[in-house]
């Protein structure tokens, strides 16, 4: 029997996501073995396969996964888990991750490739993603240790960089460069 029909019949010959019946395609979750068998794959529609493979979410289909993440399945889970790790700048998905339960095994599983997965983004006090270049304003007065001045609340910094730590900025304020923690300001 194949992979693909062990799934329809699992799934019922829905998406394992969001239920939806057309366009179904088999998914293994990453890291892949070289074997492809049910126990680490999973049936997807195609709104949700690529998504699923990294591609751009579409955040009001990806509410699924608030349903979804109950499934019986482990690798349904540790695929909801993976999508709602992605969407943790959603308030819903964080809850979702707050309330997910997986067995321990399943919960390694699924966490085991999300810190590689993640790369090391430097995100503002709103969880906007920071670039080199960007422009932001800062949400709280910052005393700067070294320049003897404090940089007020709501100056804008132009054209940042970003550091080997994610956590950190640089900019110049008053024309001194200084870095910045990245959690004190917001895209401008």
């Amino acid at each position: 029997m194949s992979v693909e029909h062990i799934l329809k019949h699992r799934s019922g010959g829905k998406c394992e996501l969001c239920g939806a019946e057309n366009d179904l395609a088999v998914y293994q979750i990453p890291p892949e073995s070289d074997l492809e068998s049910a126990d680490n794959s999973v049936l997807l529609c195609g709104t949700c396969l690529p998504q699923a493979q990294g591609g751009e979410l579409d955040v009001n289909h990806m509410r699924c996964l608030s349903d979804s993440m109950w499934s019986q399945e482990p690798p349904v889970q540790v695929l909801a888990y993976r999508l709602l790790v992605r969407l943790n700048s959603e308030s819903w998905a964080q809850d979702a991750l707050d309330m997910i339960y997986m067995d321990d095994e399943t919960r390694k599983w699924a966490e085991k490739s999300v810190a590689s997965e993640q790369r090391d983004v430097t995100l503002d006090s709103n969880g906007a993603e920071l670039a080199a270049g960007d422009n932001v304003t800062l949400i709280k007065d910052l005393e700067v240790k070294g320049a003897n001045f404090t940089a007020k609340r709501g100056t804008v910094v132009r054209g940042i960089s970003l550091s080997n730590n994610p956590l950190h900025i640089e900019g110049k304020v008053n024309g001194s460069r200084i870095v910045i923690i990245a959690a004190y300001c917001k895209k401008a």
